[in-house]
């Protein structure tokens, strides 16, 4: 019985290791991430979406999303939803991208980010991020508060 025991509690340090190693791979928002890093963050991880467990590029992409636009995509599984729709689809598991700053103030800072899907076939973006102003523990953080719909840019081939 004891010996059952054992194996049993060893069984649960290891799967609560493993949740926790997974949960801490998710980065959250603090002021010394620099806006050009918040979009590169969300990108590395929705061009692996199901790397640490089931969609948690989405969730990294969530992490950083302003409160005034996650109020327009509505709680995660919504926002889950259209990242997996058609507008957004092709951001999940891409290829490659590149980002190119457009412009920025110490409030905003807007970039042009040209993603090369899995069918390889390149769709281009404006991403913009604000600093978070109000008290809270977001204070002076950088957050996505836009990503436009894609423009496609034809095919790679």
């Amino acid at each position: 019985m004891l010996k059952k025991l054992l194996i049993t509690f060893k069984v649960l340090i290891i799967t609560s290791s493993l949740l926790s190693a997974s949960i801490a791979e998710i980065l959250k928002p603090n002021s010394d991430i620099r806006p050009s890093e918040v979009v590169k963050i969300q990108l590395n991880a929705l061009k692996k979406n199901d790397l640490e467990f089931k969609d948690s590029g989405i969730e990294q992409t969530w992490n950083f999303a302003h409160p005034n636009n996650k109020k327009v995509t509505g709680p995660l599984p919504n926002f889950k939803r259209m990242i997996k729709g058609d507008s957004y689809q092709m951001m999940l598991d891409h290829l490659s991208h590149t980002i190119t700053e457009l412009g920025s103030s110490d409030k905003w800072a807007q970039f042009e980010v040209i993603i090369l899907d899995k069918n390889k076939i390149y769709h281009k973006f404006n991403w913009q991020v604000e600093k978070y102003t109000l008290d809270g523990i977001l204070k002076d953080c950088w957050l996505t508060t836009m990503v436009s719909n894609p423009i496609s840019l034809g095919s790679s081939i």
